[in-house]
């Protein structure tokens, strides 16, 4: 099992007490009723250290800080650390010297809170080892991991509610549309309590012939102001007399007579 450079401490409790435990004569659990429990064979105190992923069990001296046993983890729960079956402040661990002789010891604390703690600190530690061990085979293997499904299972439906997205029309503070121009340029009608603007009509002109030139009736504009539609002007009396020639030497005087025709010749005779 890979090792670090570093340790670290887990837990440290002030008071443990060591006994001696009977050798197991069939598979039940232990029970700490079985040892002498009045007669403790060692007392000192108990540090729960982590190198790497390896977990360390500690027993040393109160004072000096000597290590009396000292018992490796490498699997929590396993057969390195065993809870007793009648009671919670009481574990059997399996210690281990230099050399790599092993022997089961049991451990006892006075305190309930000590015990909790000192189980809890070795499920903390090889819940981290597992979850860096995942993250290691992720990082490895990519597309190992779950991959998240986002689409529609058969028969699966989804609704939009877009009722409170639409606005009212006409609603306050909404600005109402113009209404399009039907075609080129649009008169706004005059403010109220303008004056309207009449348009006089021009001065009436004499015609060459003496009579005056009748003005038509002048049409009120939508505003209200009276527009005169423009006059054609008279014709000049030169302009009249251009035909007057030809009309008199068209003209046919009294006193000459029609020519005459021959009778059933069709030829007029002048």
């Amino acid at each position: 099992m890979e090792e670090s450079g570093y340790e670290s401490v887990l837990c440290v409790k002030p008071e443990v007490h060591v006994y001696r435990i009977p050798p197991r004569a069939t598979n039940r659990g232990y029970r700490a009723a079985e040892w002498q429990l009045d007669q403790p064979s060692w007392s000192g105190r108990l540090r729960i250290t982590s190198q790497g992923q390896a977990a360390y069990i500690k027993l040393e001296d109160r004072t000096s800080g000597e290590l009396f046993a000292q018992a490796p983890v490498e699997q929590f729960p396993g057969a390195a650390v065993e809870s007793v079956a009648d009671s919670s402040r009481f574990f059997v661990i399996r210690v281990q010297d230099g050399s790599g002789r092993r022997a089961f010891i049991g451990i006892g604390f006075a305190d309930r809170g000590d015990a909790f703690d000192f189980n809890v600190a070795l499920q903390d530690h090889f819940k981290w080892v597992r979850q860096q061990c995942e993250f290691a085979k992720q990082a490895q293997d990519p597309d190992r991991g779950p991959k998240l499904d986002l689409g529609f299972k058969e028969g699966q439906t989804i609704k939009l509610n877009i009722a409170n997205m639409r606005k009212k029309e006409g609603a306050a503070g909404t600005p109402r549309a113009r209404p399009a121009s039907t075609g080129g340029l649009s008169l706004l009608p005059p403010p109220p309590g303008a004056k309207t603007a009449t348009l006089l009509p021009p001065p009436v002109e004499q015609l060459s012939g003496g009579g005056p030139l009748v003005q038509p009736a002048a049409a009120p504009s939508p505003g209200g102001a009276t527009v005169s539609w423009p006059q054609p002007k008279p014709a000049t009396t030169a302009s009249a007399d251009i035909w007057g020639d030809f009309a008199k030497s068209t003209g046919s005087s009294p006193s000459q007579t029609p020519p005459e025709t021959q009778p059933g010749t069709g030829w007029v005779q002048f």
